[in-house]
C-alpha cells in the first residue's frame, strides 16, 4: 500500500473529526506493518498466524482492539457509524480486521452474544471471543436448501431430556476451521409458522457428533483456520438446554439482527477494498507508460474508468454512511430497505473498481505480486452471502411498491 490522498476528504472530518487521528494512524499501520504479510495469503493461514499475534498485540497496546464492542467488555465503544469509518480503512487489507478482532463471523456472533445471551453464556463464550483467546463460527448455509430461503433447512434440533440432539449437514460455515464453538441454526418446532420454526443453539467444537468434513476449494483456494469456508455435520450432536441462545423459536428473527448491522461492517470493508484499488488504478495510469513518453492514463477509455470509479465511490460511501445513522436512530427492522439497498449496490461498486484497476495492470493485475487478484477471487463472493443481490433488490421493490398499494406476497 503507498500513501494516497483519502477519496474522500469530507467524511468523517466533519461529522466526527475526532476520529480522524485513529484513521491515519491505522492506515499508516496497514501500509507499513501489515501490507508486507499479504503476499503470503496464498500460502498456510495458520503460517501467518505468529506475525498475526504479535501485530494483534501492537493493535491492543495501542488501544484500537474490537472497536465495534462496548468497553465494559474490553473493546472500543465505537457507533456504528463510527466503527462504519474505522471498517473502512480496515477493509483496504485482506487482515485488517482480524487484527483488530472485529472480522466476521466473530463480530456478528458478538453482537448476538451481547444481546441475546444469559449472563452466564457471556462469561463462557463472549468474554474469551472479545478478548480474541477463542474464535467462533456461525452455521446456517446448508448445500441441500437455498440460501435465498433461510427459513427452509433440514439440521433438527430434537430436545432429549435435559439435551437438544441436533442432526444435519451445514456448509460455508465460514472460520470453523480452529473455531471453539459454532452458532448453529436448527428447526426445534417443524409444526410452527415458518419464521418461528428455527432456534439457535451454542455447539462447542468438541462436541461428539460435531464433525468437520472439508474446507471447501473456492476457486482454487481451500484456505485453513480463520480463513477458510467448511462443511459441518452434525451427527446426534447433544448440547445441554441451557446452550440455547435466546427465545426458542427466535433463530431467524435473530440471525436477521445479526446481519444488519454485519452488512453495514461488509459495505464499508468493501469500500476500503475498492478505495485501495482506486489507488492503485490511478497510480498504475499516472505512471505506467505505453511507449517511451505516452502514459496509460492519456487512454480515454482509463480516464473513464477513473471518473466512473470516483462517482460509485462517492456515492456508495454516503448511501452506507446513511444507512449506519439510520440504524442508530431507528434500529435494523425499520431501516431494513436502506440495508437491502447498500448490500447490492455497494458490492457491485467494488467489484467494478477492482475489475477496473485488474484491467489496469495487464498481466501484473491477474499475478499475486499485487493484491487486486486476492481482492478480484475473494470480492465475487459478496454478491451472493448475506442474501444474493436479486433477493435484496426484490426486497427493496416490494418495500417500494407498497408504499403506491401494491402488495406483493411472499
Amino acid at each position: 500500500m503507498t500513501d494516497r490522498p483519502t477519496l474522500d476528504p469530507l467524511a468523517p472530518s466533519t461529522s466526527h473529526p475526532e476520529l480522524q487521528p485513529l484513521l491515519t494512524e491505522l492506515r499508516q499501520f496497514l501500509d507499513r506493518e501489515v501490507a508486507p504479510l499479504e503476499t503470503r495469503l496464498t500460502g498456510r493461514f495458520r503460517d501467518l498466524l505468529p506475525d498475526l499475534e504479535r501485530l494483534r498485540g501492537e493493535v491492543k497496546r495501542r488501544g484500537w482492539w474490537a472497536p465495534q464492542v462496548p468497553k465494559a467488555w474490553g473493546g472500543g465503544g465505537l457507533s456504528l457509524r463510527e466503527f462504519a469509518f474505522v471498517s473502512e480503512v480496515l477493509g483496504r487489507s485482506p487482515l485488517g480486521h482480524f487484527l483488530c478482532n472485529c472480522q466476521a463471523p466473530d463480530a456478528g456472533n458478538m453482537e448476538l452474544l451481547l444481546e441475546f445471551a444469559t449472563p452466564a453464556q457471556q462469561e463462557r463464550w463472549l468474554r474469551p471471543l472479545a478478548a480474541g483467546t477463542i474464535r467462533s463460527c456461525f452455521s446456517m448455509t446448508e448445500p441441500d436448501f437455498p440460501g435465498s430461503n433461510p427459513v427452509w433447512m433440514g439440521t433438527t434440533a430434537r430436545l432429549d431430556g435435559d439435551h437438544y440432539e441436533i442432526s444435519g449437514r451445514k456448509w460455508f460455515t465460514s472460520s470453523a476451521d480452529g473455531a471453539a464453538f459454532a452458532v448453529v441454526m436448527a428447526v426445534t418446532d417443524p409444526e410452527a409458522p415458518p419464521h418461528q420454526r428455527a432456534s439457535l443453539l451454542i455447539v462447542p467444537a468438541e462436541t461428539p457428533g460435531f464433525r468437520l468434513v472439508r474446507n471447501i476449494s473456492c476457486m482454487g483456494h481451500a484456505g485453513d483456520d480463520w480463513n477458510s469456508h467448511s462443511e459441518v455435520v452434525y451427527e446426534r450432536c447433544r448440547v445441554p438446554r441451557d446452550h440455547l441462545l435466546g427465545q426458542l423459536g427466535a433463530g431467524f428473527a435473530m440471525a436477521q439482527a445479526r446481519l444488519g448491522p454485519g452488512r453495514i461492517h461488509h459495505c464499508m470493508r468493501f469500500l476500503g477494498i475498492a478505495e485501495r484499488s482506486f489507488e492503485m488504478l490511478c497510480h498504475r495510469a499516472a505512471t505506467r507508460e505505453l511507449a517511451p513518453g505516452r502514459k496509460l492514463g492519456q487512454q480515454q477509455a482509463v480516464q473513464h474508468w477513473i471518473a466512473d470509479s470516483r462517482a460509485e465511490l462517492l456515492a456508495a460511501r454516503l448511501m452506507v454512511l446513511h444507512t449506519a445513522e439510520r440504524m442508530d436512530a431507528v434500529g435494523t427492522k425499520a431501516a431494513r430497505e436502506e440495508i437491502s439497498l447498500i448490500k447490492f449496490y455497494v458490492a457491485q461498486v467494488m467489484m467494478n473498481v477492482v475489475d477496473r484497476a485488474l484491467q489496469a495492470h495487464g498481466a501484473l493485475g491477474f499475478s499475486d505480486d499485487v493484491i487486486l487478484a486476492e481482492f478480484y477471487r475473494q470480492g465475487r463472493a459478496a454478491r451472493i452471502y448475506d442474501g444474493a443481490d436479486e433477493v435484496h433488490k426484490s426486497a427493496v421493490a416490494k418495500q417500494v411498491l407498497r408504499r403506491y398499494g401494491l402488495e406483493i406476497g411472499a
